[in-house]
């Protein structure tokens, strides 16, 4: 079993806190910015950064399904980490200074893929498959925070 990782990463015109502030909203921001590949959103504890309890499904293919409840903290300044209680899957969202005004956003998500000739198909396309979808959350992100 090999660990799979996506990762994507996206400049924004604002300023670090208030992009980290925007995703750190589940409750408000989160679910303006969430691509079409999400569905059943529901924040079922807090809702704002650290303590946070979030159910999505995330469906990254026609076929492929994923039931999600994340709890979500923030290890150190700038960063959400949300952990899948229902698989090995963990997000890190990662909000960095990028000059005057901007903010680089990368997010990283990672997680045991399966074995054989299925994990090969899997790290081989999951990744690019995922970012896809990352990449037009940052777009949405980008949109909400650069009014």
């Amino acid at each position: 079993m090999a660990q799979v990782e996506a990762t994507t990463e996206r400049i924004i015109a604002a300023q670090p806190e208030d992009v980290f502030d925007a995703l750190a909203d589940y409750e408000g921001t989160r679910p303006k910015i969430l691509s079409e590949h999400f569905s059943e959103f529901e924040v079922r504890e807090g809702g704002d950064g650290e303590g946070t309890l979030v159910h999505w499904k995330l469906q990254a293919t026609s076929k492929r399904i994923r039931d999600c409840l994340l709890e979500v903290t923030e290890p150190t300044d700038g960063q959400l980490v949300e952990k899948d209680r229902n698989s090995s899957m963990v997000t890190t969202w990662t909000v960095t200074p990028a000059g005057e005004g901007k903010a680089r956003v990368v997010v990283s998500t990672v997680w045991n893929g399966a074995g054989g000739i299925g994990g090969f198909f899997e790290k081989t396309f999951a990744p690019k498959g995922l970012g896809r979808i990352y990449d037009e959350v940052l777009g949405k992100l980008a949109a909400q925070v650069e009014k």
